[in-house]
């Protein structure tokens, strides 16, 4: 506890690790089993909990529940984790649980993610780095979420789906399967609609690959044979690195199907 600034009011348990220069706030709850590491915030009133470690530099807003167990009638009280990376911001409200034994034992948030008000992320899921989940967003159990991925607010992902690298959510939307890498899902049922071209200019990524990316999601649109044929097509014939992320994700194995392009 180096250096650690803890309000007289605050609740740390006996056996919590408390890294160099973390704030606590008062009211706000540490469970026995967490691990802070140096330079995280708890802010008042929020509450770490369960086998939970979170990242360097991490701050965690009032209200939110950081470790609590999992919503799911299976549960029966294992030890499972929860790992949040560094820099994360956890806003008010936000609710993210540890895994389950039948789900691999661990729930696991990347590296500079934005969980904003009432957030939530389910037991087992796996999300990467940079990914935002706007307000009330919520990610079911085994989801996995890859990096720099967007959910737009009171939007859901369904249990199992993958969400591929790059990938934007719009708002007031329900996923029920796999979304390819880059791609733009909106509508109440979520469906494919295009790629996250917005999101691609902003991160620099090259016109070549920006225009070959676009090909191949009209080929994957209307080419011959099953979307997997389609993918399996353009996987011999591409030579982008951002193509081969999208055949690679589609040829991965998965428990859902995917949304496929109007």
């Amino acid at each position: 506890m180096q250096d650690a600034r803890i309000h007289p009011m605050a609740v740390v348990e006996p056996g919590a690790v408390i890294g160099a220069g973390c704030e606590i706030g008062p009211f706000a709850v540490i469970g026995p089993e967490v691990t802070l590491a140096p330079g995280v915030v708890v802010k008042p009133h929020a509450v770490v909990t369960g086998w939970t470690e979170v990242g360097e530099g991490t701050v965690i807003f009032p209200g939110a529940c950081v470790g609590e167990v999992p919503q799911d009638l299976k549960f029966r009280g294992e030890r499972t984790r929860l790992v949040v990376g560094k820099r994360c911001k956890i806003r008010e409200g936000a609710t993210l649980n540890t895994g389950t034994e039948g789900g691999g034992g661990i729930t696991r948030i990347g590296d500079d993610c934005l969980m904003m008000t009432g957030a939530h992320v389910g037991h087992d899921a796996r999300l990467g780095d940079r990914v935002i989940l706007a307000n009330q967003a919520a990610i079911a159990g085994h989801c996995q979420i890859g990096d720099d991925v967007i959910v737009g607010g009171l939007s859901g992902v369904h249990q199992w789906v993958r969400v591929g690298k790059g990938a934007i959510i719009g708002a007031v939307t329900m996923v029920t399967n796999d979304v390819v890498p880059y791609g733009l899902v909106q509508g109440p049922r979520g469906v494919l609609d295009g790629l996250n071209l917005v999101g691609l200019k902003r991160r620099g990524v090259d016109r070549a690959e920006i225009t070959a990316l676009r090909a191949a999601y009209q080929m994957l649109a209307q080419g011959e044979g099953s979307f997997l044929d389609r993918a399996r097509k353009l996987a011999e014939e591409s030579d982008s690195t951002y193509v081969r992320e999208m055949t690679d994700f589609i040829l991965g194995a998965s428990d859902r199907s995917f949304l496929t392009p109007k």
